[in-house]
Protein backbone atom coordinates (compact mmCIF):
# COMPACT_ATOMS: atom_id res chain seq x y z
CA UNK A 1 0.00 0.00 0.00
CA UNK A 2 1.46 3.59 -0.62
CA UNK A 3 0.37 6.83 0.93
CA UNK A 4 1.50 9.75 -1.81
CA UNK A 5 2.79 13.35 -0.07
CA UNK A 6 1.50 15.91 -2.06
CA UNK A 7 3.00 19.78 -0.72
CA UNK A 8 3.37 18.02 2.38
CA UNK A 9 0.45 16.61 3.31
CA UNK A 10 -0.49 12.98 3.71
CA UNK A 11 -3.27 11.91 1.86
CA UNK A 12 -4.02 8.39 1.86
CA UNK A 13 -4.87 6.72 -1.58
CA UNK A 14 -8.08 5.73 -0.58
CA UNK A 15 -9.02 9.82 -0.67
CA UNK A 16 -7.16 10.78 -4.12
CA UNK A 17 -9.68 10.61 -6.89
CA UNK A 18 -9.02 7.72 -8.83
CA UNK A 19 -6.75 9.28 -12.45
CA UNK A 20 -8.95 6.71 -14.86
CA UNK A 21 -10.48 9.83 -16.59
CA UNK A 22 -7.36 11.49 -17.09
CA UNK A 23 -6.45 11.70 -20.67
CA UNK A 24 -3.02 9.74 -21.52
CA UNK A 25 -0.54 12.18 -23.26
CA UNK A 26 0.74 11.88 -26.16
CA UNK A 27 4.55 11.12 -24.61
CA UNK A 28 2.92 8.58 -22.18
CA UNK A 29 1.51 6.24 -25.10
CA UNK A 30 4.41 6.16 -27.19
CA UNK A 31 6.24 4.92 -23.99
CA UNK A 32 6.01 1.10 -24.70
CA UNK A 33 8.46 -0.82 -22.23
CA UNK A 34 8.92 -4.20 -23.39
CA UNK A 35 12.15 -4.93 -21.75
CA UNK A 36 14.02 -4.57 -18.34
CA UNK A 37 18.11 -5.05 -17.71
CA UNK A 38 19.21 -7.64 -15.70
CA UNK A 39 21.38 -5.75 -13.65
CA UNK A 40 18.47 -3.81 -12.58
CA UNK A 41 16.47 -6.56 -11.45
CA UNK A 42 18.71 -7.78 -9.55
CA UNK A 43 19.25 -4.39 -7.78
CA UNK A 44 15.34 -4.43 -7.29
CA UNK A 45 15.41 -8.21 -5.83
CA UNK A 46 18.70 -7.04 -3.91
CA UNK A 47 16.19 -3.67 -2.79
CA UNK A 48 13.17 -6.41 -1.54
CA UNK A 49 15.68 -8.52 0.42
CA UNK A 50 17.48 -5.72 2.48
CA UNK A 51 14.44 -4.00 3.39
CA UNK A 52 12.25 -6.71 4.48
CA UNK A 53 10.04 -6.38 6.16
CA UNK A 54 9.61 -2.78 5.49
CA UNK A 55 8.48 -1.96 1.64
CA UNK A 56 10.52 -0.27 -0.39
CA UNK A 57 9.29 1.84 -3.67
CA UNK A 58 11.61 3.37 -6.53
CA UNK A 59 10.83 4.80 -10.01
CA UNK A 60 11.98 3.42 -13.36
CA UNK A 61 13.34 5.18 -16.19
CA UNK A 62 13.17 3.58 -19.79
CA UNK A 63 15.13 4.12 -22.97
CA UNK A 64 14.03 2.50 -26.14
CA UNK A 65 11.74 0.43 -24.11
CA UNK A 66 14.18 -0.93 -22.03
CA UNK A 67 14.00 -0.26 -18.16
CA UNK A 68 17.29 1.02 -17.45
CA UNK A 69 17.41 2.81 -14.39
CA UNK A 70 16.05 2.83 -11.07
CA UNK A 71 15.69 6.56 -9.12
CA UNK A 72 14.98 6.14 -5.43
CA UNK A 73 13.21 9.91 -4.55
CA UNK A 74 14.36 11.35 -1.54
CA UNK A 75 11.72 11.49 1.80
CA UNK A 76 11.04 8.34 0.53
CA UNK A 77 9.57 6.55 3.83
CA UNK A 78 9.70 2.61 3.97
CA UNK A 79 6.99 1.09 6.33
CA UNK A 80 6.21 -2.86 7.42
CA UNK A 81 2.32 -1.83 5.47
CA UNK A 82 3.32 0.61 2.87
CA UNK A 83 5.72 2.85 1.41
CA UNK A 84 5.53 6.62 1.23
CA UNK A 85 6.46 8.49 -1.65
CA UNK A 86 7.38 12.25 -1.53
CA UNK A 87 5.63 13.12 -5.11
CA UNK A 88 6.52 17.25 -4.81
CA UNK A 89 10.29 15.43 -4.47
CA UNK A 90 10.49 14.46 -7.89
CA UNK A 91 12.50 16.92 -10.48
CA UNK A 92 10.24 19.06 -12.36
CA UNK A 93 10.70 17.82 -15.76
CA UNK A 94 11.09 13.98 -14.46
CA UNK A 95 9.51 11.42 -16.95
CA UNK A 96 9.10 7.54 -15.43
CA UNK A 97 8.32 4.67 -17.26
CA UNK A 98 6.40 3.41 -13.61
CA UNK A 99 7.40 2.00 -10.55
CA UNK A 100 8.64 -0.61 -8.31
CA UNK A 101 8.18 -1.88 -4.90
CA UNK A 102 8.33 -5.01 -2.36
CA UNK A 103 5.46 -6.77 -0.94
CA UNK A 104 7.16 -8.61 1.94
CA UNK A 105 4.58 -10.71 2.43
CA UNK A 106 5.66 -12.26 -0.65
CA UNK A 107 2.13 -11.56 -2.19
CA UNK A 108 2.87 -10.57 -6.23
CA UNK A 109 0.05 -8.68 -7.62
CA UNK A 110 -1.57 -5.08 -6.87
CA UNK A 111 -3.77 -4.15 -4.31
CA UNK A 112 -6.13 -1.62 -4.83
CA UNK A 113 -3.83 1.07 -3.39
CA UNK A 114 -1.19 -0.05 -5.63
CA UNK A 115 -3.46 0.63 -9.06
CA UNK A 116 -4.21 3.83 -7.67
CA UNK A 117 -0.91 4.75 -7.21
CA UNK A 118 -0.01 2.84 -10.89
CA UNK A 119 -1.86 5.36 -12.60
CA UNK A 120 0.11 8.52 -11.47
CA UNK A 121 3.72 7.16 -12.17
CA UNK A 122 3.89 5.75 -15.41
CA UNK A 123 2.80 2.47 -17.34
CA UNK A 124 4.82 -0.32 -16.46
CA UNK A 125 4.90 -1.16 -12.75
CA UNK A 126 6.95 -3.61 -10.68
CA UNK A 127 6.06 -5.77 -7.56
CA UNK A 128 9.24 -7.52 -6.40
CA UNK A 129 8.26 -10.17 -3.69
CA UNK A 130 9.56 -12.45 -0.69
CA UNK A 131 11.78 -14.49 -1.03
CA UNK A 132 13.79 -12.15 -3.50
CA UNK A 133 13.90 -14.89 -5.85
CA UNK A 134 14.78 -14.16 -9.76
CA UNK A 135 11.11 -15.77 -10.20
CA UNK A 136 9.65 -13.46 -7.52
CA UNK A 137 8.24 -10.58 -9.58
CA UNK A 138 5.87 -9.76 -11.81
CA UNK A 139 4.91 -6.50 -14.39
CA UNK A 140 1.76 -4.74 -14.45
CA UNK A 141 0.16 -1.83 -16.67
CA UNK A 142 -1.42 1.19 -14.63
CA UNK A 143 -4.67 -0.33 -14.02
CA UNK A 144 -3.48 -3.52 -12.43
CA UNK A 145 -3.44 -6.09 -15.49
CA UNK A 146 -0.17 -8.52 -15.87
CA UNK A 147 1.87 -8.10 -18.51
CA UNK A 148 5.20 -10.00 -19.60
CA UNK A 149 8.33 -8.01 -19.31
CA UNK A 150 11.89 -9.51 -21.30
CA UNK A 151 14.61 -9.45 -19.12
CA UNK A 152 17.74 -8.78 -21.23
CA UNK A 153 21.62 -8.53 -20.87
Amino acid sequence: MYQILYKTRRYPLRDIPPTDTEPITQCEASMRVTGIKQDIIDLLLKMGEESHPREFAALLVEENGIICEVNLIPGTISGNTNATLLMDMIPLGSQYAGSAHSHPNGIIRPSHADISFFGRTGRCHLIIGYPYTKECFRCFTSNGTEQQIEVVS
